[in-house]
Parts: structure tokens; C-alpha cells; sequence
């Protein structure tokens, strides 16, 4: 007997999954889906060819194995390879730099069990695009740090960093005390002025210097 489709089945298509997974910030999950999926298209392929080999000589044998070895190489290669060809930033939005900056420890370094190399350049390219959005706090620190001791011998453009920086983080300040994210156009009143109020700075340093 057949049954038709439920419309309010709890079936969901593996596209739409995964996109719930990425925006609930189920990365290890997520992760470990594409893995396993991975894994398991790899062991499918060495069981049906070992089945279809009975049997092999000695010769064979170490030409199978070295033939694995530059296989597997040139995969890891052409993982890598791939991610020359993806912006990392395309995903960002400022949401991403407005929440609470991950710990460095535990949550930006991890641990060594943390680290793998990616089964396939799909998942690389989600690992990057998923990295860069969860660590973006942690990325422009380090960003801020390596480009203020780039300007050590420069001081004027240093204090216009951190003058700029102290700006943005004075109107990040006030639009959580009085709730600009429930007023639009009071929000993008208060960002024409820190713009205004940064390009002045960024003027008279120019001048000064």
C-alpha cells in the first residue's frame, strides 16, 4: 500500500539542512557530515575495486599503494588549490564583528583534535567561510595589532587609528545603551555622523602630517 507525501513530515532536504546547520552554528556537526560522507564514497570505491581485483602480484601490490600516495597527494593539492579561487569575505556582514570576541584558547586556537585536513574543496571552502565569520573579532585584533606595530615609527597615524578606533567603539557603546538597532533611521543618522567624524580625523592628520 502507498502512502502519499505528508506535507508536515519532518523530512528536510539535505541542502536546507545543511544551511540550518551553518546558521545554528552547528559547524562541528556540520563538519563531521561532510566527513562522514566523504569517508564513506572513499571506502565504497576501495571495497568495490578490491572486489573486482582478486588477485595481485607483489609488483602490483607496490604499485597500487605508490599510486595511492600521488593520488592522495594530488587531491590535498587540488583541495588547496581551490581556495585560491573563493573570496573568504564574501559572507562577512557586520553582525559578524557585533557579538562577543570568541576566547583565544579554547575557542580561536583550539585544541589538536580541533585540526584536520579537509576530505574534499567543498568543505574547505565552508571551513574558511565559516572560520572567518565566527573568528572576525579575533582576525581584526590581530589585524589592529600587526598594523599599529607597523606604525610605530609613524605616530601621528597611529593616534588616528586609535582615534578612529575609539570613535567606533564610542557609537557601538551608545547604539546598545539606547537601542538604535529598533530605529533605522536613527541608526544610519548616528553612522553618517561617526563617518563624518572619522574622515575629520583622517583630515587633519593628513594636514599635520
Amino acid at each position: 500500500m502507498a502512502f502519499s507525501p505528508n506535507p508536515l513530515s519532518l523530512s528536510v532536504p539535505d541542502p536546507a539542512f545543511e544551511s540550518w546547520l551553518r546558521d545554528s552554528g552547528y559547524l562541528e556537526l556540520l563538519d563531521h557530515r561532510t566527513s562522514a560522507a566523504a569517508a564513506a564514497a572513499s571506502s565504497s570505491a576501495s571495497v568495490s575495486s578490491s572486489a573486482a581485483a582478486t588477485s595481485a602480484a607483489s609488483d602490483d601490490v607496490v604499485s597500487s599503494i605508490t599510486g595511492g600516495f600521488f593520488a592522495s597527494l594530488l587531491s590535498r593539492l587540488v583541495t588547496v588549490s581551490s581556495l585560491l579561487t573563493i573570496n573568504p569575505f564574501s559572507k562577512l556582514s557586520a553582525d559578524d564583528f557585533s557579538g562577543d570576541t570568541p576566547p583565544w584558547t579554547t575557542g580561536f586556537f583550539g585544541n589538536c583534535d580541533s585540526y584536520s585536513f579537509p576530505s574534499s574543496s567543498q568543505q574547505a571552502r565552508m571551513r574558511v567561510h565559516e572560520n572567518i565569520k565566527r573568528f572576525a573579532r579575533n582576525y581584526a585584533t590581530l589585524f589592529i595589532v600587526f598594523f599599529a606595530c607597523a606604525l610605530y615609527q609613524m605616530p601621528l597615524a597611529l593616534v588616528g587609528l586609535l582615534a578612529s578606533l575609539a570613535l567606533w567603539e564610542l557609537f557601538k557603546y551608545c547604539s546598545d545603551r539606547w537601542k538604535f538597532d529598533r530605529h533605522p533611521s536613527m541608526r544610519k543618522f548616528s553612522i553618517g555622523i561617526g563617518q563624518c567624524g572619522e574622515f575629520s580625523i583622517i583630515l587633519f592628520l593628513f594636514v599635520a602630517y
